[in-house]
């Protein structure tokens, strides 16, 4: 039978406490590396695109495809290397997520990138899949649910401060330039696991049966995926596109990167928020995501922005989305608390495949309809969400 990992034994007894909070520390910054390698092409479409002869809606395409792919990787690694030495599989993924982010920046077509953003999202989905429960192997059982939430957080930093920075590089030194700087972050992250990690045996198994029975019979994931569907998808399809969206306000390229690593430092401030509420007040940071995310769209589309004001519309956009991920994970936690592993796979896939589906349809809106069009249509997804919430509410799921 089809399985994927779970149970995985303990930390050693022995294990000093300082090594294992400095292999978390290079687990952290592999899956940093690897959301910044998959999100990236989202503050650079327009530079991409001019440079190897695409369209902007085409050039969507470099962040439709890792996250398909890593949708279906993210199990499908982990059961093709169940019997491997974790830490050997997470050098490998690192590894080859860093050579594919410098075969992008020597690319000379558009299918080299995409080759090379096919093999991303085999690393991101099968990275993530087996990093999100490793805290366990690594430190004392104290320290599991910090580490995790370490962990963790390279996801959320990557999402609102590393594309920032990665579109700040590229407009200083050229798009290339950036993937470059991505690719050496991969590789060095490669040589801190290698020295800062133990080995770390693969533990037992469960039967893959486990991921499709959690979601039929618990209404709370399948709400939990339903929220992330919706709000996550409605933000790439918008954000995907921010860049035409700013530069057709008339806003020049040097200041879309400083705007957009002002959306990131929101987007973390969010995360804080969001942390020190999501236990009590789940539900409604959920409504408070979907309406602000909606707001922020829609103002965007309606209001003649100059840098100064574009710049506060994307703290508000940055405020709803950094706080998107830890509520959701919550969310799926809260919703399955004896069986956490399937449900975040699930979780996982969602995210991934809905980061894909937004960028996909985004370049569909763009190159058919026009690229305010994006932001409408993601304001609607957005908006969805609270009726979902709603509806939760009624049924008593979520607290």
């Amino acid at each position: 039978m089809t399985t994927v990992e779970t149970g995985v034994p303990a930390a050693a007894p022995g294990r000093s406490p300082v090594k294992g909070w400095l292999a978390v520390m290079a687990v952290t910054l592999g899956i940093f590396s690897l959301m910044t390698s998959e999100l990236l092409p989202v503050g650079l479409l327009t530079p991409v695109g001019t440079a190897l002869d695409v369209s902007e809606g085409t050039a969507g395409l470099m962040v439709t495809v890792p996250g398909l792919v890593a949708a279906v990787s993210a199990p499908v690694v982990t059961v093709a290397t169940g019997r491997i030495d974790r830490r050997i599989v997470l050098v490998v993924l690192i590894g080859l997520m860093g050579a594919a982010n410098l075969a992008s920046a020597f690319a000379t077509s558009f299918t080299v990138v995409l080759v090379a953003r096919f093999l991303i999202g085999v690393s991101v989905g099968g990275f993530w899949s087996i990093a999100g429960g490793i805290a366990l192997r690594l430190v004392p059982a104290r320290h599991v649910a910090r580490a995790t939430a370490v962990i963790f957080g390279g996801v959320e930093t990557a999402s609102v401060l590393g594309v920032p920075t990665g579109t700040f590089l590229g407009d200083l030194s050229g798009w290339r330039t950036a993937f470059g700087a991505v690719g050496v972050l991969g590789l060095v992250s490669l040589v801190c696991m290698l020295f800062l990690m133990p080995r770390i045996p693969a533990g037992q198994s469960l039967t893959f049966s486990a991921l499709p029975r959690v979601f039929v019979r618990n209404a709370g994931v399948r709400i939990g995926i339903a929220l992330t569907f919706l709000v996550i998808t409605g933000h790439f399809l918008a954000y995907t596109f921010v860049r035409p969206v700013l530069q057709g306000d008339g806003i020049g390229d040097r200041s879309i990167g400083v705007l957009l690593l002002t959306f990131g430092i929101a987007g973390i401030c969010g995360n804080f928020i969001a942390g020190a509420l999501v236990a009590r007040r789940l539900r409604h940071c959920v409504m408070g995501i979907s309406v602000v995310l909606t707001s922020g769209m829609v103002l965007l589309a309606v209001v003649d922005t100059g840098a100064l004001s574009a710049g506060a519309l994307l703290v508000l956009w940055g405020l709803g989305y950094g706080a998107a991920p830890v509520t959701f994970q919550t969310w799926i936690l809260d919703a399955a608390p004896d069986a956490t592993e399937a449900a975040t796979s699930l979780y996982v896939s969602a995210f991934n495949l809905s980061i894909a589906l937004g960028a996909l349809f985004g370049g569909f809106a763009v190159d058919g309809i026009g690229t305010t069009s994006v932001l409408w249509t993601g304001a609607g997804l957005t908006l969805l969400a609270l009726v979902v919430v709603g509806g939760a509410r009624r049924a008593g799921v979520g607290a």
